[in-house]
């Protein structure tokens, strides 16, 4: 996978995309990136890339001008046809699901803006998606842009160093993932499950299962609406409902 990032501060980004997982990833060839900063391709000698909205109004307004011709020398480069992402607070929320259609594909472009916005004209002839990481407004969209290339990259086959890993995540399953417990199993007088230490792996499933359910019962009852249920998750949804009418 390639992936270009538009910033106007490369430095902010470097750190965390040649650290842990994603360095890993680079060494195996999973993925390159490349930081350009729109700010080369200004007109202007005074190398502007924002100024004042029409109409008035608080704040500067990326120009469209250097946006475009910095993703015009990327696509020329590679000769790919990519995905181009904008981050932005309006754009699509960002979860799971986006983020293992975005492993699928080949080239990924994230263009991340500062002040006020973008000239609108970005957003409806340059980019192919928005995506936002929550309802709420950052200084930029660095932070959002490394938040989902992490979360990408670690989809890519054989990053992981355990592939079970991934689709066992909270949220890959639709469900917040189970407890997890390592040694000792006694800890200062708290104990693991006795499950756990049994060695039935068809108990230690189910234990897990039920764990799941419940987790996501108690904290994030809204992914029970969409998530795909069997029967079986179902009763035992209706059983975790019951166990908590009855201790209030």
């Amino acid at each position: 996978m390639k992936i270009d990032i538009l910033t106007l501060f490369p430095e902010m980004i470097s750190g965390v995309l040649d650290s842990s997982i994603l360095k890993r990833a680079q060494e195996k060839d999973k993925f390159t990136y490349n930081l350009v900063n729109f700010r080369d391709y200004a007109t202007n000698k005074h190398e502007k890339v924002d100024d004042y909205p029409y109409g008035g109004g608080a704040g500067m307004v990326l120009q469209a001008q250097p946006i475009f011709d910095a993703v015009a020398s990327v696509v020329e480069k590679e000769q790919t046809k990519p995905r181009i992402i904008l981050m932005c607070p309006q754009g699509k929320p960002f979860n799971q699901a986006i983020a293992e259609e975005l492993a699928t594909e080949e080239h990924l472009i994230f263009i991340c803006g500062h002040y006020e916005g973008y000239d609108e004209r970005i957003r409806e002839h340059l980019v192919t998606d928005e995506l936002s990481i929550g309802d709420y407004v950052l200084t930029g969209g660095e932070l959002g842009a490394m938040v989902v290339v992490d979360s990408v990259v670690r989809l890519l086959p054989d990053v992981l160093g355990n592939q079970a890993s991934a689709p066992a995540d909270s949220f890959s399953t639709g469900l917040l993932e189970h407890p997890h417990y390592t040694r000792p199993a006694d800890f200062r007088g708290m104990q693991v499950p006795d499950v756990l230490l049994s060695g039935n792996h068809a108990h230690i499933n189910a234990w897990r299962k039920r764990e799941s359910l419940k987790r996501t019962y108690e904290r994030r009852k809204d992914l029970l609406d969409s998530a795909p249920l069997s029967k079986e998750e179902e009763e035992i949804i209706a059983d975790i409902k019951n166990e908590s009418e009855i201790n209030r």
